[in-house]
């Protein structure tokens, strides 16, 4: 009688697929405790660079630096310098009134179109962050380095050039923000980024627009996260704040701000 011998190889199969288990929630451990990092090391950074720095011909009682009257007056102070800033050139510049909820439009220091904030969101550091170091940061004017919008920044129109004026009927091509919701999103030089979102549902696929628009914008920022926790470097971390405007004013300020322009914040 024949003994059969029964081999048992081992479960490669499984023992692969536990091991890649194993490394994708080791490395969502990582990245995510990467990603807690980074508002930490972003306030780490702004402390380095805003915070006062004591000489030894002027000594100065750090404690006045949490006394609310002259922090109230320091933050006005920081407001007034930045509009002065970007009043003394002869280009349009916006100014952000979170208290007030009010963005304006000026150029040389003069007012020329203003409207209503109706829901806004920030980053707690503007808020709960160390009020010296935040308002030092916005003490001076922000520049735009990037931005990136759901229409397009001069409407693109197409004319005809007629062979005399009995016949001049101009082929123009429609500005498309007449009909397509109105969202931005503007990058500053010192890290903060401006989310500038039409306050209107006017039809029925804005909001599916809007997430398609801010999910790109997310992937894009996720793919940088990803490639800084692959180097073993924490990731930057973006100071935002979030607004949502008239859909006629935000079309208005979008194409009228330059595209390297300025913009001052009181919080």
């Amino acid at each position: 009688m024949e003994t059969e011998e029964i081999i048992n190889k081992p479960p490669i199969r499984k023992y692969l697929l536990i091991a890649v288990i194993l490394f994708l929630l080791a490395f969502i451990i990582y990245y995510t405790v990467m990603m807690l990092l980074a508002p930490g090391k972003k306030l780490e950074a702004l402390k380095n660079e805003y915070s006062y720095k004591q000489t030894e011909k002027v000594k100065v009682d750090e404690r006045v630096f949490t006394d609310s009257t002259y922090l109230k007056l320091f933050k006005e102070k920081a407001y007034l310098q930045s509009r002065i800033a970007m009043a003394e050139s002869d280009s349009i510049y916006l100014t952000v009134n979170i208290p007030d909820s009010i963005v304006n439009m000026s150029i040389s220091g003069v007012v020329v179109h203003s409207t209503k904030i109706s829901d806004y969101k920030y980053s707690k550091i503007l808020f709960s962050g160390d009020d010296y170091i935040i308002t030092s940061l916005l003490s001076r004017p922000l520049t735009i380095i990037n931005d990136y919008s759901s229409i397009e920044k001069a409407p693109l129109m197409i004319k005809m050039a007629p062979k005399d004026t009995s016949e001049f009927q101009p082929d123009i091509i429609p500005d498309t923000a007449d009909y397509e919701p109105v969202n931005y999103i503007l990058e500053m030089n010192n890290g903060i980024t401006l989310f500038v979102y039409q306050a209107e549902k006017i039809n029925p696929g804005d909001k599916l627009s809007l997430f398609k628009f801010d999910l790109r914008y997310r992937l894009r920022l996720t793919m940088a996260s990803l490639r800084n926790v692959l180097s073993f470097k924490v990731p930057e971390y973006h100071i935002y704040i979030k607004m949502r405007l008239p859909r006629s004013d935000s079309k208005i300020i979008y194409r009228a701000i330059p595209k390297h322009g300025q913009i001052a914040v009181y919080r």
